[in-house]
């Protein structure tokens, strides 16, 4: 092997390996591929080099030329536009800020509604607390479901976020359900609850509704108006202006006064709420958390005891589980309640630790026939004044058979409500009608059924007043004992009356009015 020695001159090397010129020029092509290849692997394909401010009619692509005239360049300034944050809000009515998303209406009607709330600051006070143990769950909801955060203030306008409120055309609930409209979005409607009451139920409804509404008009400008008047209305509306050539949105269209207004106290509403200071009003302090929980609940229990098991105000809980239209809750129809969060597991505690006897000391019981209300108190031991104030029974009703009534817990009723009584429970009434005891004489070959046809009666009735099968037949002659109602004349009447009876007809004639019951003999001519 040659060795090189370490300060050869260049001349030692031999002149076919290299000279010095080939070197660098190796050397630069060697710098420009490797420039290359790093511009490959950084630079996305399809993307020029630098940016072009302007490829505008009549330029050269790729020549960078201002748009329009040139402008000094200002230094930056700290907060002179908002950086959308990416920290959870701790505030719910941040957080409702951010969700907006439905277009802003700008019109008198919402100036004047404006004005209106900010002249009531008591108002909007008692308003924005109410609001605060419902609105985390439907913004939860809301977000969930990709809507509007808008649409979380809407019980302000619908009921003022009072989930009692019953409007006079029975619209019930902090969404303001009608029956119908709650019974189609599955909210059940019995003697023991009203679910388009239930904070849960009926804000799942309203978001259903909405949703659905929206589907139908592709704008929640007209969505909110269905909501309010009615999708049939709003359509037919729509279709009119259609066929009158003129425009379809929410300002064009004719509609109530309530309805054109109710987008704009909306709109007041998310005014005041996006800018409180603008209105001179302060919100009350709502956490970005929730408000309450759900507890499973396995036996029927008194709402009075619940809140006394969870350690809150009856008056907290009863907002909470405003559904319950009776004092007892039932397992198998409401195996829930709502507490507040750091109640929750107080009441779990106690409820397992519970040994003062029942959880309820109410009960429910079905009339088996249709009476009145002195024999279903003497059937279910309450006094007649209890039984009708606990059920809502007026004077002078009549409790139909399969009725459900709320009667006290006892031994010889101990068991929970099933399911199917606490899902269909009803008290129907009928008017009573008062009646005198008759007796008519059988005809040649009539029987029980063929009176009780031309009197307007029931076979069984007279079958029962005489003490025979419901398909007997009679003698001729028997006399057949029978109870008619009475007319208001002869309730009036204070003296002994004989009518001249029309042809197949039966005349009366009051004998004893002292009882209310008085004997009336019948006569046939």
């Amino acid at each position: 092997m040659r060795l090189v020695p370490r300060n050869a001159p260049l001349s030692f090397f031999p002149s076919h390996s290299f000279s010095l010129r080939g070197f660098r020029l190796v050397s630069l092509v060697f710098v420009l591929v490797m420039a290359v290849l790093a511009g490959c692997a950084t630079q996305p394909p399809g993307l020029p080099d630098d940016p072009v401010l302007s490829t505008g009619p009549g330029t050269v692509p790729g020549q960078r030329i201002p748009a329009g005239p040139l402008r000094a360049i200002t230094p930056g300034q700290v907060n002179s536009f908002p950086i959308a944050s990416t920290e959870p809000p701790k505030e719910l009515w941040d957080r409702i800020r951010r969700g907006f998303a439905m277009p802003d209406l700008q019109n008198e009607l919402v100036t004047d509604r404006e004005q209106w709330y900010a002249s009531r600051p008591d108002y909007i006070q008692r308003m924005t607390e109410r609001s605060s143990k419902y609105l985390f769950h439907i913004v939860e909801e809301l977000e969930r479901r990709q809507m509007p955060t808008e649409l979380a203030l809407l019980p302000f306008i619908e009921s003022a976020f009072n989930p009692q409120a019953v409007s006079s055309a029975k619209a019930a609930g902090m969404w303001q359900f009608m029956p119908a409209t709650g019974k189609y979005f599955a909210l059940k409607q019995n003697d023991f609850r009203d679910d388009r009451r239930d904070v849960l139920a009926s804000t799942r409804a309203a978001l259903d509704y909405l949703q659905k509404l929206y589907g139908m008009f592709g704008d929640w400008h007209l969505a909110l108006a269905a909501y309010n008047w009615g999708e049939g209305s709003v359509s037919r509306a729509i279709a009119k202006n259609q066929k009158a050539g003129l425009g379809t949105t929410y300002d064009e269209l004719n509609m109530p006064a309530e309805t054109r207004l109710y987008v704009p106290k909306l709109q007041a509403v998310k005014n005041i709420v996006a800018n409180p200071k603008a209105f001179s009003t302060e919100l009350p302090l709502i956490e970005n958390h929730p408000y309450f929980q759900q507890v499973q609940i396995t036996r029927d229990i008194d709402v009075a005891l619940a809140a006394r098991l969870a350690d809150v105000e009856i008056d907290v809980f009863k907002a909470l589980n405003p559904s319950a239209r009776r004092p007892v809750i039932l397992a198998s129809g409401t195996p829930q309640i709502l507490l507040p969060w750091d109640n929750a597991l107080v009441f779990q505690r106690n409820f397992d630790a519970y040994t003062q006897g029942q959880y309820a000391s109410w009960t429910a019981w079905t009339a088996p026939s249709t009476m009145n209300v002195t024999e279903a108190a003497r059937h279910t031991g309450m006094n007649e004044s209890d039984l009708r104030s606990m059920n809502n029974i007026p004077p002078r009703m009549l409790i139909k058979a399969g009725s459900t009534l709320v009667v006290p817990r006892t031994a010889q009723m101990n068991e929970d409500v099933s399911s199917q009584v606490a899902d269909n429970a009803q008290v129907s009434l009928a008017p009573e009608i008062t009646t005198r005891r008759t007796t008519v004489k059988a005809r040649k070959g009539e029987s029980v059924a063929s009176i009780a046809g031309r009197y307007g009666l029931t076979a069984a009735s007279v079958a029962s007043w005489n003490s025979v099968s419901a398909g007997a037949a009679f003698k001729q002659g028997h006399q057949v004992v029978l109870y008619l109602p009475i007319t208001a004349r002869a309730m009036t009447s204070n003296v002994h009356r004989r009518s001249a009876p029309s042809r197949g007809k039966t005349a009366v004639q009051a004998n004893r009015r002292d009882t209310g019951k008085a004997v009336v003999k019948s006569r046939r001519k």
